[in-house]
Formats: C-alpha cells, sequence, structure tokens
C-alpha cells in the first residue's frame, strides 16, 4: 500500500476526517485573524517601521505569530503569553508545594493548574499589550510619521489608544487559546502546538518564490540553489534522527503471586530521549539574548550601541552566550520534567528493577548518570542545528576577537568571517518547532489508523504489529 492508498484511508474514516477537517477549520480561521488589523494604527507607517526592524526581539515574535505582529493584528501577541504562562507554572511547580500536589491529583489536578494557565495568560496579555501600547504611541517610521496618529493619541485624554490596545489585543490572545484547545479537544494534534506551527510554515511558499526569483535573475545559481535544498534536506534528517533517538534502560519486573494469579515477571525497557528538554531550551535562550540586544538598540548612547553590537548575530559573544544558554537549559528543564528519584521510587514499588543495580537511590543514581551523559549529547545538538544555520547567513566575525582578531580575520576564508549568504527560511528554533510537530502530529494520524486496522504511515515498525 504507497501513501496515496494511506491518505485515501484517513478521510475514509468518518471520525478521523472529521478531526482533520476540524483542525484545518480552526487553522483558517487562526490565519483570518492573523490580517484582521487593531484600530488605531497607521498601516503605512507601521510596515515602513518594521521593515527595518526584522532582527531582535520583534523578528523573534514576529516569526511566531506568522507575521501578525508585523501588521499588529488582533492576534499580534500570538500564543506566546500562554506559552510564557505554562513555563513559569511549570518552573512555580518545582518550588511551590501547592502546584506540586496538584500535578500529582491526576486529572482533577491537571484541569486546576490549566485554569491557572488561562488566568496567566490574561495577565501576561494586559501587561504586554499595555506596553506595546505606550511604545507604539511613542515610535515613527522612518519617514516621520507616527506610528499611532496623534488625534487617536489624545482620544479619551490619551487613554483610549491604550485601553482599546489591551482589549484587542488581550481578547485575541484568549480566542488563540481558545482555539488552541478547541483543537487538541475535538481535532488531531497538540493545538497550541499547531497554531505555532502554523504561524511558521505559512511564509514557506513565499521563500519558495524567492529562491526561483533568485534563480530566475541570475542572483544564484542552479548549483548553490541545490547545495542550499540537500542541506535543508540533511539537516532535517538529522533532526528526525536525533528526536527519536532513545537510550532504553533494561527493566525486569519480579514475578508477584495474588490468590491463584502470577503478576509481574517480564521485561521491559525504560526509554530516555536524548532530547528529554524538546524546544524549551532554545526559545529560553534565545529569549535571554534578543531582548538585550533590542533594548541596548533601543537606548541612545555609545555604550548601549557597542553591547548590541557584540551580542549581534555572527559576534563570538554571541554564538558563546547562545550555545552556553541553551547547554544550561538542556540541563535545568530536563531537571524539571524528569526526576529519577520518583522513577526509581515507581520502579520499586511496583516490582522493578534494573538488572545489576540495587533499586532505590542506588537506582536513582543510575538514571541520573545516564540522563546527564545523553542530555549533554542533546544539548550540543540543540546548539548545533541552532548555530549552523546562522554561521552560513553571517559567518564568524573573528575581528571583534581580542589580540588576534584582526590576524585571523585576514587569514581565515571569506565564508567563515562572512557567511556564505545563504538566506534560510527555518532558523534553528523554527526548523525544530515544525519538525517535532509535524512528527507528533502523524504519529496520532498513525494510532488512529492502526487502531482502526488500517496501514499507516510507518510501514515495517512495531505499530503495524499491534493490529490484533
Amino acid at each position: 500500500m504507497n501513501v496515496v492508498d494511506t491518505f485515501r484511508n484517513i478521510f475514509a474514516i468518518p471520525d478521523l476526517r472529521k478531526r482533520i477537517l476540524f483542525t484545518l477549520g480552526m487553522l483558517a480561521i487562526y490565519r483570518l485573524g492573523s490580517h484582521v488589523p487593531t484600530p488605531g494604527i497607521d498601516a503605512e507607517a507601521l510596515q515602513e517601521f518594521f521593515g527595518a526592524m526584522q532582527t531582535g526581539v520583534f523578528g523573534f515574535l514576529n516569526l511566531f505569530s506568522g507575521g501578525a505582529l508585523s501588521r499588529l493584528s488582533v492576534f499580534a501577541l500570538g500564543i506566546m503569553p500562554y506559552i510564557s504562562a505554562s513555563i513559569i507554572l511549570q518552573l512555580l511547580t518545582v518550588v511551590w508545594p501547592y502546584l506540586e500536589k496538584l500535578s500529582k491529583e491526576g486529572e482533577l489536578g491537571r484541569r486546576k493548574i490549566n485554569q491557572y494557565t488561562r488566568y496567566g495568560t490574561i495577565l501576561l496579555a494586559i501587561i504586554q499589550s499595555l506596553g506595546m501600547a505606550f511604545w507604539l504611541r511613542s515610535q515613527a517610521s522612518p519617514g516621520g510619521a507616527p506610528l499611532v496618529p496623534v488625534a487617536v493619541q489624545d482620544s479619551l485624554w490619551g487613554f483610549g489608544f491604550p485601553l482599546m490596545t489591551v482589549i484587542t489585543l488581550t481578547t485575541g490572545t484568549i480566542f488563540v487559546m481558545w482555539l488552541g484547545e478547541q483543537i487538541s479537544e475535538r481535532g488531531i494534534g497538540n493545538g497550541i502546538s499547531l497554531i505555532i506551527f502554523a504561524g511558521i510554515v505559512v511564509g514557506l511558499p513565499q521563500a519558495t518564490m524567492g529562491l526561483i526569483e533568485d534563480l530566475r535573475t541570475g542572483e544564484r545559481n542552479i548549483f548553490a540553489i541545490l547545495l542550499l535544498v540537500g542541506f535543508m534536506v540533511g539537516v532535517v534528517a538529522f533532526v528526525v534522527f536525533m528526536e527519536r533517538a532513545q537510550r532504553r534502560i533494561p527493566v525486569q519486573y519480579a514475578k508477584r503471586v495474588v490468590g491463584r494469579k502470577v503478576y509481574g515477571g517480564a521485561s521491559t525497557y525504560l526509554p530516555l530521549r536524548v532530547n528529554t528538554a524538546g524546544v524549551i531550551p532554545v526559545i529560553f535562550a534565545s529569549s535571554v539574548l534578543v531582548f538585550p540586544q533590542t533594548i541596548a538598540q533601543m537606548i541612545q548612547q555609545p555604550w548601549a550601541q557597542a553591547i548590541a553590537k557584540q551580542i549581534g548575530m555572527g559576534e563570538p559573544l554571541y554564538y558563546l552566550l547562545q550555545i552556553l544558554g541553551i547547554v544550561f537549559f538542556s540541563f535545568f528543564y530536563t531537571s524539571i520534567v524528569f526526576n529519577p528519584v520518583d522513577v526509581s521510587d515507581n520502579m520499586r514499588k511496583y516490582g522493578g528493577f534494573i538488572p545489576g543495580i540495587r533499586p532505590g537511590k542506588k537506582t536513582a543514581d543510575y538514571i541520573d548518570r545516564v540522563l546527564t551523559r545523553i542530555t549533554a549529547v542533546g544539548s550540543l545538538y540543540l546548539a548545533a542545528v541552532c548555530v549552523l544555520p546562522e554561521f552560513l547567513i553571517t559567518g564568524f566575525h573573528v575581528a571583534q576577537l581580542p589580540f588576534v582578531g584582526g590576524s585571523l580575520d585576514r587569514a581565515l576564508p571569506t565564508w567563515i568571517t562572512a557567511g556564505m549568504g545563504f538566506q534560510f527560511y527555518f532558523g534553528g528554533t523554527s526548523l525544530l518547532i515544525v519538525v517535532g510537530v509535524a512528527m507528533d502530529t502523524l504519529q496520532q494520524i498513525e494510532s488512529q489508523l492502526v487502531m482502526r486496522h488500517y496501514d499507516g504511515f510507518m510501514k515495517g515498525t512495531r505499530l503495524r504489529g499491534r493490529r490484533g
């Protein structure tokens, strides 16, 4: 059975067809809302203003909002307040006993934490939209036109525009959050992840047409285009391989006799993902870098401009801080989402043990040691995926290095110090999100197909043998 038959089977199952169509419909609504403008903004001045600010925190947030931030639509904040609130709640679960207790209460505790996440999303959306309103009111385009017309700024004694912006952007964020929850409940895949996925890939056709135009005008030759496409395919294949990579620790369960039945005695394994933290370390590290860079650019002082230049893309300090940030947050977030002591206690409770390792503290130490080693590999993988595209775009500006910078700049080839000039549409963060979400969604569709005795995408895998 080929891939065409597999897609035909997807739409042959009524429930699966309804879920997929519902998901596509919700994503279409999200994309339509991304083009509805916020009242009180000069659209031409805004376009000119954001055209000169494609880097820093604005470019970072604009990517995740699918371009809604650069248009300042009602979905300008996107789903980022919800993600920030979720991360804050996860961090508080470790240090706040009340939330830690809720996280262990099953479905009821999960619902309460989700409700607190919604409240946190509203609070963050209000704060961000209020700050954005006051900031926009004080900005002007490169041509001198204010982003917010003077008549709008003076409405309701100066409170009209901030109030309207807070109401509009906060409502838009709540609606996007509701769309994500509806997709998770009635559609297919994780709704929040799919919304981010849709915002990132929406510009892929335009980027493809840009490559074709460069080839037509002669700016790029066919060899460079093929080299770029081959490199991107190789990077995607590498990301898929690493995202599925696991370290399987064998676990043996002792036999237990309860009445006339014998339980246990089975051999299984504990899967530890190489990239346990997912894309969270990349988002954290990028956020830490872009915020001081953007703030330094806003301060028109020589020392601030020097700082902004030193942590700009392509600078040695930028690469160093990004790699260190990714490695640090990989270990930090992995320690939050995976507790070897809890895993060891659960194994001992159900009669499980690792062959050759004593239960209890010895097992927890062994799992922690293995997890530390594979997390080191996973953090270096994340750093490589994020840094390599940026290096090929801008190169490594060794001239900024003290003492030996000038001599190295003259000795190294131009493609190292100035980059190869390739403009990758997918950066490291967006590539990891796109590949990860696509894999998770296909896996859920695969499970639905196999459960209904259909061949899925993953022929020859263990899933196919479970069809009964």
